[in-house]
């Protein structure tokens, strides 16, 4: 069953492993160090919060993590958030990630009355991509060289999803924030 939830301090082992096992992970979690249970337990707690401004769930299966999908920056007053993710290398390709995309867009729609959701990956990404696009996020433009890792930098394409857009016809997963 999957589930989104808040992320707990016993699921450092499970983040442990995913770090150890996904190559490109420190490239979504801006370089954290998570080389130890302790630094990701410090991670969780510092980094992966549920508030009123931040919003992480842990993307679960049977209550396991197997990712991430939350929502940054998140202003009522305009009615905006930034919304980000990424997945266990083992858990991709099986449409999770459109899955909880979508899933905590239709929930910042309605049980937070955002009213726009913003999102960017670099360009030489395209399975970020498709995971915007099939979670109903539209292509806004390029930003170009935005984002530095190291010493290169990276264009980064934007999409935006609107409360007023077309839903996505896509099986949503429960939200639990």
């Amino acid at each position: 069953m999957l589930s989104l939830r808040s992320w707990r301090p016993q699921d450092a082992a499970t983040l442990h492993d995913i770090a150890a096992a996904t190559r490109d992970l420190a490239l979504q979690t801006a370089g954290a160090r998570l080389t130890t249970i302790d630094e990701c337990e410090s991670f969780i707690a510092e980094r992966l919060p549920c508030t009123a401004s931040v919003v992480n769930l842990a993307i679960a299966e049977d209550d396991v993590p197997v990712g991430n999908v939350g929502l940054s920056n998140i202003e009522y007053s305009h009615g905006t958030a930034w919304a980000y993710y990424w997945l266990a290398e083992g858990a991709r390709g099986r449409g999770l990630a459109t899955r909880a995309l979508a899933s905590i867009a239709q929930w910042a729609f309605t049980e937070q009355a955002l009213h726009r959701l913003e999102l960017g990956h670099r360009v030489n990404n395209p399975a970020s991509c498709g995971v915007a696009t099939r979670a109903g996020f539209a292509t806004e433009g390029v930003e170009r060289e935005k984002l530095r890792y190291g010493t290169e930098r990276f264009d980064v394409e934007r999409h935006a999803r609107l409360a007023t857009d077309a839903a996505p016809q896509i099986e949503p997963i429960r939200v639990e924030a």
